[in-house]
């Protein structure tokens, strides 16, 4: 017990002092990860390290600050800092709840899975484009932790929806077209649904949202913001990119990606909740339902797509066939086969 809590004093030590490092390096930027004090950043830290459930919020600060020391000018001092985020990145993998720690393979279909014949990938991007991975995935399937694994293998960017979050939040506070950054506190597809499934809104929250996005709903506004966003992006870095209908937004925008859907047997998922989120059978099933139904109303709304339609995708995978490290491989020999 104490050997974990000293491990988890010095990663929270080690991230804070990285990101005020990373900061200084780059000068204002999209500004620092934490920005309460130093105290009170290491014990929130601290508690998140603590429990499986909340282990995303540490995996988001992580590939932001990855994702800003990417951009650091100065080749030295890059790898330098590079370095130090790698070490980190080292002493997570020894926490007994971190993220991924909860695996999605089943042993039965892995053994129908030994090799694989990626297809190339020729003609696909030209000398000019950037690589960019979309990953759509249902909750339980380990999308997420596939998502930033191979991010971290590929040594490119990685966005979720809480990152996103941030950087649009910080964009528009930086142009100032945001008075008031808590009303962009948009946690994605999870948590707000598309103007087609929104409910119990007043007549007056309603006008008051029409008023202030310029006639758009505020889930439509930040839809099309960071639609934006991923293009602007597709244009000057390689990235792996979770949700956000990223896919279909770089398809009608003619920029060159690779397109994966991770998914997983409901009872599976159903299991690895349950382990990971600490709920009960009913509770899972339950609570896996509803953001199925979310994800997919959220896709069709903002797409015309059928979520988790294989023809839809470029690469389709059963998780729990190759689970966390098989599936990121297969994806890595998908995207590096020359």
């Amino acid at each position: 017990m104490d050997e974990t809590r000293n491990l988890i004093l010095e990663i929270a030590n080690r991230l804070y002092d990285l990101d005020a490092e990373v900061y200084r390096l780059l000068g204002s930027g999209l500004g620092r990860v934490f920005n309460n004090s130093r105290e009170e950043a290491i014990r929130n830290l601290a508690d998140v390290m603590k429990q499986h459930r909340t282990s995303h919020y540490l995996r988001s600060s992580l590939a932001l600050i990855g994702n800003m020391a990417r951009t650091i000018p100065d080749r030295q001092e890059r790898a330098r800092v590079m370095g130090e985020y790698n070490e980190i990145w080292q002493l997570v993998q020894k926490l007994p709840d971190r993220f991924g720690a909860v695996d999605i393979l089943d042993e039965s279909l892995a053994e129908l899975n030994q090799s694989l014949a990626a297809n190339r990938l020729a003609g696909r991007f030209g000398p000019d484009n950037h690589l960019i991975v979309c990953i759509g995935r249902t909750y339980g399937s380990a999308g997420t932790d596939i998502g930033f694994t191979l991010a971290d293998k590929l040594r490119i960017n990685y966005y979720d929806t809480e990152i996103f979050a941030e950087v649009l939040e910080r964009l528009e506070a930086k142009q100032d077209h945001v008075k008031d950054r808590s009303s962009f506190n948009f946690s994605g597809d999870l948590n707000q649904e598309p103007k087609a499934v929104e409910s119990g809104k007043s007549l007056k929250a309603r006008l008051r949202e029409f008023s202030r996005y310029h006639g758009l709903s505020k889930t439509d506004a930040v839809f099309f913001n960071q639609s934006a966003l991923i293009c602007e992006m597709a244009q000057r870095e390689d990235f792996v990119i979770m949700g956000r209908c990223a896919d279909v937004v770089l398809t009608n925008h003619q920029i060159p990606h690779v397109s994966i859907f991770i998914n997983a047997p409901f009872d599976i998922r159903v299991r690895r909740v349950m382990k990971q989120d600490g709920l009960d059978d009913k509770s899972a099933r339950k609570f896996l339902k509803k953001l199925d139904r979310r994800h997919r109303a959220y896709c069709e709304f903002y797409t015309s797509r059928k979520w988790g339609d294989v023809v839809n995708y470029d690469l389709c995978i059963n998780s729990a066939s190759y689970g966390i490290d098989g599936s990121v491989q297969l994806i890595e020999r998908l995207l590096l086969q020359k």
